[in-house]
């Protein structure tokens, strides 16, 4: 079974009548999942949309999981637009995906055609009504290929213009079988949702839950900047596992919600995202002594990720976690600026991915995929594909794979080659710091530090100062009251750089 609905019948024949998600509104079974996912589907399927893209435009809830199945039911993948994206962004989106199929809540009609769409809309509470058409449903069925694409996400572009990373159902079958078996989730899981649907870590929250039974719970993202709401929700729906952006967790521990309550049914907290700070990954194991922590890398053109590191607790405390080792069928190493491939411990090289996991590329954007997607220069008898991700690592003494920054976050000054990544090591250990985010302006050529804590600026610079070379030293420390975030629940580089303008003109 290659294909995300044979899962989803596989687990609706064993536990049609446990619940399958819950969004704190509304709580479906799996039959009821089923039958609104077929519903859906037999609306669509009257719009002729085999191996199209559908856009999904709505607000995260247990409604926009079966409208996500319905789309693949009908034959097609699909592409969520968060309604919240300012219109600007959502016009670069269907100017890419080029799509005349949308579902949406009918509140955001009338946005969408702000936007300048003008195809079909269907409404997600009409979709719900339609009767199931089985013969429609068996005849699209029929026609799937593993192959076919299962989901778009889009995600930055160096050029201004969102990317679509597209991806196939039998990568994220592939990848989820792996992540499952390797963490052990079944059936009597409870899984917290934390990410948005619009980005990739919301993959393995839905489909390890379709594939294993697990429920899916979906937290409010209003309880993020509400502690005691969020414990309390954890608390009373059982929830037994995380996988949450690093963000997430340190939002928790910097605003001392464990001094309030502790979830003690998590077993498990798996994160991503961002370099875990050591004193944040601390104050989490200490209330979850029995849970298990696991530092999770990759981009989402690998379908989520690539590597995972299972915490042992006796890490040092300067140095980032490993990224670790391979999922099984990923195949993760080095190359070096000559295309060649690293296996000694110390050299830097570009992180690069294989297997067949990896995204189908960017939609309607041969350019990007073509420059990202490539032969592996190690292997020139036979095409296969790998994903040069950008990202630099390292091999420790124990063969593990490190996390050594972007090669857009190393930067050069004064004749010398820096990981801003180091730099914001630093900071996150200084005592008084509890987040920091460092930045290079090439036009104002200023290396800015942005931290989050009670130490005073003096004080900090001399610490640090202390710790690194000149050269590596901020020109101005700026101290936040808290740290933007995007909407992916990393830290808003972009905002933090005009706040530094803004600064500098007072």
């Amino acid at each position: 079974m290659n294909c995300v609905l044979d899962r989803l019948e596989a687990t609706v024949s064993r536990y049609k009548e446990r619940a399958a998600v819950d969004d704190g509104s509304v709580s479906y079974t799996w039959g009821e999942l089923l039958e609104l996912a077929q519903r859906i589907g037999s609306a669509l399927c009257r719009k002729h949309v085999i191996r199209k893209p559908v856009a999904v435009v709505m607000d995260k809830s247990a409604d926009t999981l079966a409208a996500f199945l319905g789309v693949v039911y009908a034959g097609a993948f699909y592409v969520l637009i968060n309604p919240e994206y300012p219109n600007v962004r959502i016009e670069k989106i269907l100017a890419t995906l080029q799509t005349d199929q949308m579902i949406l809540d009918v509140q955001y009609e009338e946005k969408m055609r702000a936007c300048g769409y003008q195809g079909n809309m269907v409404p997600i509470e009409a979709a719900k009504q339609t009767d199931i058409d089985s013969v429609s449903l068996d005849r699209v069925r029929a026609q799937s290929l593993d192959q076919d694409l299962l989901y778009g996400i889009f995600t930055s572009g160096s050029t201004g213009m969102p990317k679509g990373v597209i991806v196939n159902q039998r990568a994220v079958v592939d990848f989820i079988e792996q992540f499952a078996k390797t963490f052990d989730f079944s059936e009597c899981d409870v899984i917290g949702n934390q990410a948005p649907f619009d980005f990739d870590v919301s993959v393995k929250d839905i489909y390890t839950s379709i594939f294993t039974g697990a429920k899916l719970v979906l937290i409010p993202k209003q309880m993020f900047s509400m502690p005691p709401s969020l414990l309390d929700f954890l608390c009373e729906k059982h929830v037994t596992s995380l996988t949450w952006a690093v963000s997430a967790l340190c939002m928790v521990t910097t605003l001392r919600g464990f001094e309030y309550r502790v979830p003690s049914e998590v077993r498990r907290v798996l994160f991503s995202g961002e370099v875990m700070p050591y004193k944040h990954l601390k104050a989490w194991r200490e209330a979850l002594p029995a849970a298990e922590f696991v530092n999770l890398y990759g981009p989402t053109e690998i379908v989520c990720n690539c590597t995972y590191y299972r915490v042992r607790g006796d890490e040092p405390e300067d140095a980032a976690l490993p990224i670790g080792s391979a999922f099984g069928n990923r195949l993760v190493f080095l190359l070096d600026d000559q295309n060649c491939v690293i296996r000694d411990a110390g050299i830097q090289g570009e992180i690069c991915v294989a297997g067949t996991s990896l995204a189908s590329g960017y939609y309607n954007n041969p350019q990007a995929t073509e420059k990202s997607f490539v032969q592996n220069p190690e292997n020139q008898s036979y095409p296969q594909v790998i994903y040069r991700t950008g990202d630099i690592g390292t091999y420790n003494d124990e063969g593990l794979l490190c996390f050594a920054g972007r090669r857009d976050f190393q930067v050069k000054r004064m004749g010398h080659r820096i990981e801003l990544e180091e730099i914001q090591l630093t900071l996150d250990q200084t005592e008084g710091v509890t987040r920091s985010c460092c930045i290079y302006g090439e036009q104002e050529q200023k290396l800015v530090a942005f931290y989050v804590g009670e130490i005073d600026k003096k004080e900090l610079r001399r610490k640090v100062k202390e710790q690194m070379p000149a050269f590596m030293l901020p020109d101005k420390f700026l101290h936040m009251d808290e740290m933007p975030m995007t909407k992916n629940g990393k830290i808003d580089r972009a905002a933090l750089w005009n706040h530094y303008r803004e600064e500098k003109r007072r």
